[in-house]
């Protein structure tokens, strides 16, 4: 049974809704980066002078007085003899510090997103009239 309206009565209400775009960021891992030390070799050449002792053996002629001596005996004669050895002594140095730490920047994006907005559409037939007023009601009021 269909009810006659009064004049002015709301027969129905309709809602039309739009899509809102509401922006919500988290972090997510974008890439990792390893760190490490590597210890490289490197031949390295240093001249170092070292003193060494050689025997200088001398002879000198000297006139015999007594050319029917008996001979002298022969003696035995050791020198020990030296010389410098190199030592090697390898020692870290800091040649330099390397600080490591995050560094924040914004930057801005650009987002496209397509919404949907409801449109009222009308349709009429035979001899209907369709008057449309707008009012503009304030966010807070039915």
């Amino acid at each position: 049974m269909d009810k006659e309206a009064k004049d002015g009565e709301v027969i129905a209400n309709l809602q039309l809704k739009e899509e809102h775009l509401s922006i919500a960021k988290k972090w997510v891992q974008t890439g990792e980066v390893e760190i490490y030390k590597e210890s490289v070799t490197i031949e390295k050449t240093i001249k170092v002078p070292i003193v060494q002792e050689q025997l200088v053996i001398q002879k000198k002629s000297i006139p015999s007085e007594n050319p029917n001596a008996e001979e002298q005996k022969l003696e035995t004669i050791r020198i020990p003899l030296k010389e410098e050895k190199i030592e090697i002594i390898k020692h870290p140095i800091v040649l330099q510090e390397v600080e490591i730490y995050n560094k924040k920047y914004l930057e801005t994006q650009l987002i496209e997103e397509s919404i949907k907005k409801e449109k009222l559409n009308i349709n009429t037939s035979g001899k209907a009239v369709v008057t449309e007023i707008k009012t503009t009601i304030k966010k807070g009021e039915s």
